[in-house]
Order: structure tokens, then sequence, then C-alpha cells
């Protein structure tokens, strides 16, 4: 599965935001500027499947980004309830090992189809981009981080699945082992005039991209601007020269 799109497209922006009012008025204030969303625990635990399929059926592209992680059965049965939802993306975080990402995959497979006739690309959550090699030592990790998301990528590989999430850092190093058609998504991604935040493992748009992102998740940076749509468009200018 390649994802070859224009760049506004690969951009996901983040509703990070505890109810579907407030992500509604985001999407208002980003008409014309965002085509693609994030949707993350927050608001689904809020808004529930509802807004996604309102979102979905409105012609924007849907992350949705819920990490299932739990054993096989229980997130086979979550991947077929969200299959039909229209979404483009969803993930399973790879932590699950192999067995889950395998039931996640087949599960997918006998679910309905999504966007644009396809089903919805599946991803493996390799390690979070708020923890560092320190974090991982202290949770009994004994590899880096970069070593750990290369585990986990190349068992989301194997598993079927169509690709990872992983921190921009790891762009280069998945993508020189796991090849050009593996998707590799990434949150983490900071624009130049942005701050950092709580994010370690993070780096530029324009860097993301260069090193082989497929696609790329920004929320704060856009969404806690004070005028999003204007956010995106700058966001939009450090991406033109790619």
């Amino acid at each position: 599965m390649t994802y070859k799109r224009e760049l506004r497209d690969r951009i996901f922006v983040a509703l990070d935001v505890p109810t579907a009012g407030e992500a509604r008025r985001l999407v208002e204030r980003l008409e014309g500027e965002a085509t693609s969303f994030k949707i993350g625990l927050q608001l689904f635990c809020s808004a529930g499947p509802e807004l996604v399929r309102e979102l979905a059926s409105s012609g924007y592209r849907i992350f949705l980004d819920l990490k299932f992680h739990d054993i096989p059965n229980t997130v086979a049965g979550a991947v077929r309830s969200v299959a039909g939802l229209g979404v483009a993306m969803i993930n399973v975080h790879c932590a699950g090992g192999a067995q889950m990402l395998r039931a996640a995959r087949e599960a997918l497979t006998e679910g309905e189809e999504g966007e644009e006739g396809e089903r919805p690309a599946l991803l493996g959550v390799t390690v979070l981009t708020s923890l560092d090699d320190d974090d991982l030592r202290a949770l009994g990790v004994a590899h880096t981080s970069e070593g750990q998301v290369l585990v986990m990528a190349r068992t989301a590989k194997e598993a079927g699945l169509d690709g990872v999430v992983c921190s921009p850092r790891e762009i280069g190093l998945l993508r020189a082992d796991l090849g050009e058609n593996f998707l590799l998504v990434t949150p983490g991604i900071r624009p130049a005039w942005s701050a950092a935040g709580d994010q370690k493992r993070i780096t530029t748009p324009a860097q993301a991209l260069a090193d082989g992102a497929s696609a790329l998740v920004i929320g704060r940076p856009i969404t806690a601007h004070a005028d999003p749509a204007e956010a995106m468009r700058r966001v939009l200018e450090e991406l033109a020269p790619i």
C-alpha cells in the first residue's frame, strides 16, 4: 500500500479536544486548508463513533488513533467495530505482540471497506514520542528507543500491517530497513517556529518528509494557534520546496 498524495492530504491535524463541538469548530476554522484529521482517545471517548462517521462522510480523511492493545480476540473485535467507519487509518500497539497484530490484520480484512473503496490502513504503534532512552530503561526495556522501534516495526511488517507510527527520528532507519511501500506515520512534528511541548523525539515537517515519512500528525502548533488556518498555511509554506 503506497501513500502518494498531495502535501496537504499528508498532514493529519490532531483534534485533541474534549468535545465534539470543539472539534467541529476547529474543523470549520481549518476549512479550505486541512483535509485530514486525527481523532484520538480523548475525543473518541467523548464523542464516540458518530463524530468519526460525520467527518469521514463529509470527505475528510480520518486517522483513528486509538492504539488498541489487549488480548488478540479483543483487539480483533475492536478492529471489526471501527473498520466500517470510513476512516483512512487505524492503529494498534505493537507491544501486544505478533499474535495480536495478526489477529488485527485478519479482522480488518474481514471488515467493511473504508474510504475510496479501500479498507483502512492498519498501523502499529512502536514507541510513544513522549518516551526517550531513559524512560525505556526505567520500564525495563534493554534496547535504545531506536532499537526498540526497529524491533516492533519489523514485527508489525511480518504480521502483515501496512505500516507503523514512529517518531521522526526513526524514519531514515525504518525506511532503509523496511522498504519504500511501508507506511511511516509520524507525530512529534514541530514546525521551526513552534515550541516542543512534551514531545522529546521531534523534528520539523520538512525534515520528516525529506527523511521519508508517509504522513505527518501535527497538533498544538496548528490547533492552539490563534489562527489555526494561518498556522496550517505556514506549515504548507515551509513544505513548499519539497
